[in-house]
């Protein structure tokens, strides 16, 4: 559900699983896609994935949600320092900025929280040189241990990538991980920017999955 006032940015906080569900439960993000960057190794995978990390790419309306929100909630939910005890630049504290604007908000963002006595985060902060998709089993992760849920979005995402790309797909998705609750994405599907026969016809559907 991309919006043509969008932004996109990219942010590596440890296994890439969590942070998917995390911000794809935001109002405002409209995509997220987990994936490699960060390093210099040409077509990484999961398996080969070379001096790259693990990161989630955000698409999102900054209308909605701004990009010093989304930062706010990165610094909060992991420890840059040491991210679940692994050294090694696989799971490393990253933002990857897109232009000299988003760069100069991520430093001011990191200036206020060492202000307000939370320390300057231990973070990398570089431009983006290139996102590598990773394998479509670890798109929407949680999402896709549901096998009902995914027997119920077919209809709507018949393929892998319309899955993996759909606002809605990132909503249960955080769902799925417990981010958050079915009256939210309901009350946030009436304000999407379709007809409201759509958006009751989703609601139907969503409202049949058993999880």
């Amino acid at each position: 559900m991309k919006t043509s006032n969008h932004q996109t940015v990219t942010l590596g906080m440890g296994c890439f699983w969590s942070p998917d569900a995390l911000f794809g439960q935001l109002a405002g993000i409209t995509r997220t896609r987990v994936g490699f960057a960060g390093g210099t190794t040409e077509n990484p995978t999961y398996r080969q994935m070379g001096d790259h990390s693990e990161t989630v790419e955000m698409d999102f309306d900054p209308s909605i949600v701004s990009l010093e929100t989304i930062l706010h909630v990165f610094w909060s939910n992991h420890n840059p320092v040491n991210i679940n005890d692994y050294k090694g630049r696989q799971y490393r504290s990253l933002v990857l900025y897109r232009n000299p604007i988003q760069m100069d908000i991520i430093h001011k963002v990191m200036a206020d929280r060492e202000v307000q006595g939370n320390g300057r985060p231990d973070t990398e902060v570089a431009p983006l040189i290139h996102f590598y998709l990773a394998e479509d089993r670890h798109q929407k992760y949680y999402l896709k241990r549901y096998p009902d849920a995914l027997d119920k979005l077919k209809p709507l995402f018949p393929t892998d990538e319309e899955l993996t790309n759909a606002t809605l797909a990132a909503r249960l998705n955080g769902l799925a991980k417990g981010y958050t609750n079915m009256d939210k994405i309901i009350h946030e599907i009436r304000t999407w920017l379709i007809s409201s026969e759509e958006q009751e016809e989703i609601i139907r559907l969503i409202r049949r999955i058993k999880w």
